[in-house]
């Protein structure tokens, strides 16, 4: 039942009055309902759906695309509570996710936002959401190394910073003297290993250690202006959380990369923003690529 909760490109095999029947791949066929049928298709097409049960406990395909799927943990609302079953959560759907009371932790209340593991009932071959976090993240053992970039999510603040989960998989922790600024419960960001400890924590930074960092963020920084017109709303003397959020990276780090490009006279600043000067628009034209130091 691995197929339930994930995204899929099926084959388009005939149509019927319900909406447009799909090849499973193993000789069976999902129905995409005609609510969700793309207004150009054929016969014989692939098209990329999501499936899971529907209330009859049959595969049904939506092309519309979940906050998370099957193995991924979520920040999600409790939109109803059945005091039968349990809360019911929007997880971007038009059919509602189930959060069992057997998976509460605490009291959940109409409108709370709850940390969620989604997955497979093995009962009821359903999607289901699980409160008990801890217990689906595993040990990292070898997987990662010193400074190599991950994606993650916050999942609560501490007395040392904030808990995430790494990759959908580990158990990671951010230490508030490396931010800038507060984070959200839920936001995703991307970040870099520091160390993985003897008891599975993996330690992470937000930005890659020494002047490395800043070679990246110069390339980055000349895509957005080339890709905004030769003007960014930034400079040296914005907020960290704008910085932050932008080019999740700390004011001083956005800083050295300002200085870097001043330096070579591909930049200049402008009543609050940084512009594109003829030098880096030359450099642009003529010299730059993706992946090049800028």
């Amino acid at each position: 039942m691995s197929f339930i909760g994930k995204r899929h490109h099926l084959l388009i095999v005939r149509e019927a009055p319900p909406g447009l029947y799909l090849n499973d791949g193993s000789g069976g066929e999902i129905l995409l309902p005609r609510r969700y049928i793309p207004k150009d298709y054929k016969i014989g097409d692939k098209i990329e759906v999501f499936v899971y049960m529907d209330s009859e406990d049959r595969p049904v395909a939506t092309t519309e695309t979940p906050y998370a799927m099957a193995g991924e943990f979520a920040h999600l609302k409790v939109v109803s509570i059945n005091r039968q079953i349990g809360a019911f959560l929007d997880w971007g759907l038009a059919k509602d996710l189930l959060l069992p009371f057997r998976e509460h932790i605490g009291e959940i209340r109409l409108g709370q936002k709850v940390m969620v593991y989604i997955y497979l009932d093995p009962k009821t071959s359903r999607l289901v959401a699980s409160m008990r976090t801890k217990q689906h993240l595993k040990h990292p053992n070898n997987a990662y190394k010193e400074g190599a970039a991950v994606s993650f999510m916050v999942e609560e603040s501490t007395a040392l910073g904030y808990n995430v989960i790494v990759e959908n998989k580990h158990h990671g922790l951010l230490f508030a003297s490396t931010l800038s600024g507060p984070l959200t419960r839920g936001e995703r960001l991307k970040g870099f290993v520091h160390q993985v400890r003897p008891d599975g924590k993996i330690d992470l930074r937000l930005e890659a250690s020494g002047y490395q960092k800043v070679i990246p963020l110069t390339q980055l920084i000349l895509q957005a202006l080339q890709l905004q017109g030769g003007r960014l709303p930034f400079d040296d003397k914005s907020s960290p959380e704008q910085i932050r959020k932008a080019f999740s990276v700390s004011k001083n780090t956005f800083k050295l990369a300002l200085s870097a490009l001043y330096r070579d006279r591909k930049i200049a600043f402008d009543n609050g923003s940084t512009i594109l000067t003829p030098e880096g628009e030359l450099f642009l034209k003529t010299e730059w690529q993706p992946g090049k130091k800028a």
